[in-house]
């Protein structure tokens, strides 16, 4: 599918996950030895009185060359919980990927529809403007041979232009509904085919859908990830209130060019081991440590929110679904009476038994049914559709779509373990 590949928003989304991927490298960093280089140099004029008045002047030009490096050894765990942190951060953004991937297909699959349904209206009420331009010609020779009076005419008239103010009403839907489908699927409908349910890939019955949305609806794992994210991040602000021990190793060389030292070169190196205690910091870290404890609480009752409001789109949608059901077949009985009605009423007409205004009315309610109809046929697989989103089950792997499926920890294994680079894994 197109939509899956170029969608503005999807692509967006999927850049937002990459930059997520990145706070899990960012955290692992705080493993590893951090290396500064240092070097200083410049000019420094010198003046010296001796005692016997003599003045002495110089320019020199001293320099120095340094590098340290630094390793914490230990930091009340702080590392390893950000790590924790990020890792939570990427699942919960894969998620939130996931569901709006879901979204894109719904509003595919709405807009496909939409342009089948408007493509039917239209050709339903041009064959319904045919059927009445005939009528009001029958009605009108009629009228000359004195079997009818000018009210009958007048009835002809007035539902021509009612069919082609209907006529109009559905090709302006219809092309709203094409340039819909070109926003969303990113190019213009051509020869779409009929589309079908989707009733075999969900489940069986409505407690099933419940019980599987709330194990696979990428709202509610990613509302879990969140209190997961949560819950360690209390242990990284706790982290503030514990130890640091840190070695650092450094060598160094400092050039002076004055001459009058005794010492011209000093080379120096150091191991020198560090352990810093907080004793107390004003409360910061404690306050940290209890805000993150309120965010933990709140993210808990975000999930329970998350969890309730799945499921009642999923009653919703199950309900929906079959009610589409009952209303398509309703509708198809419903056309199949009305055809039926109107050819007699044509005949009865056609004896005399029967007047225009009766064969109009037949004809409406034919008309009327075949909209109900098209419509109920759109709703049906519509719902169909839906109610797969609300059980989180709609993407490409499930729908067996023809189209590459992006698969985000691709990104997430080529930058984890990259110790350094400036550029992307796709070239930027």
């Amino acid at each position: 599918m197109k939509a899956y590949q170029t969608n503005p928003q999807l692509n967006a989304e999927r850049a937002r996950q990459r930059g997520t991927d990145e706070n899990v490298p960012q955290a692992l960093a705080s493993y590893r030895p951090q290396l500064v280089a240092s070097l200083s140099t410049g000019l420094q004029a010198v003046r010296n009185t001796l005692p016997d008045n003599t003045v002495q002047s110089a320019t020199l030009r001293p320099w120095q060359i340094g590098v340290t490096v630094n390793q914490v050894l230990y930091n009340g765990n702080k590392t390893a919980n950000s790590v924790r942190v990020a890792e939570f951060q990427v699942k919960s953004g894969r998620e939130a990927l996931r569901n709006v991937g879901q979204g894109l297909l719904l509003d595919a699959v709405t807009a496909y529809m939409n342009v089948l349904a408007g493509q039917a209206l239209v050709e339903s009420q041009r064959a319904n403007v045919a059927v009445l331009r005939e009528i009001q010609a029958t009605t009108k020779r009629r009228l000359d041979a004195g079997d009818v009076t000018p009210t009958d005419t007048a009835q002809a008239d007035a539902r021509v232009s009612r069919g082609l103010a209907d006529l109009n009403a559905a090709e302006v839907a219809f092309a709203i509904a094409r340039e819909t489908y070109t926003q969303v699927i990113g190019q213009p409908p051509s020869q779409l085919a009929a589309a079908s349910t989707v009733d075999g890939l969900s489940p069986n019955g409505l407690e099933a859908a419940k019980q599987l949305a709330s194990h696979e609806h990428p709202a509610i794992l990613g509302a879990v990830y969140d209190v997961d994210i949560a819950q360690t991040t209390i242990k990284v602000a706790e982290s503030s209130l514990l130890p640091t021990i840190s070695v650092q190793a450094s060598a160094s060389r400092a050039v002076q060019t004055d001459q009058t030292l005794t010492t011209t070169t000093t080379d120096q190196a150091s191991v020198i081991g560090q352990m810093n205690v907080p004793i107390y910091d004003g409360g910061t870290a404690a306050s940290q440590t209890r805000q993150a404890k309120e965010m933990a609480s709140q993210s808990r009752m975000v999930l329970e929110q998350v969890r309730n409001q799945t499921r009642t789109a999923v009653v919703s949608a199950w309900v929906s679904n079959e009610g589409t059901k009952v209303a398509l077949a309703a509708t198809e009985a419903e056309v199949r009476a009305a055809e039926t009605a109107l050819r007699g009423v044509r005949r009865e007409a056609a004896g005399g038994q029967r007047t225009t205004i009766d064969v109009l009315n037949a004809q409406q309610d034919l008309t009327s049914a075949r909209t109900r109809l098209i419509q109920s046929q759109r709703d049906r697989v519509i719902a169909s559709y839906t109610l797969l989103s609300a059980v989180g089950r709609l993407d490409v792997q499930v729908l067996k779509l023809n189209t590459p499926d992006y698969l985000p920890e691709v990104h997430y294994h080529q930058v984890r373990d990259a110790w350094h680079g400036l550029r992307t894994p796709s070239g930027q």
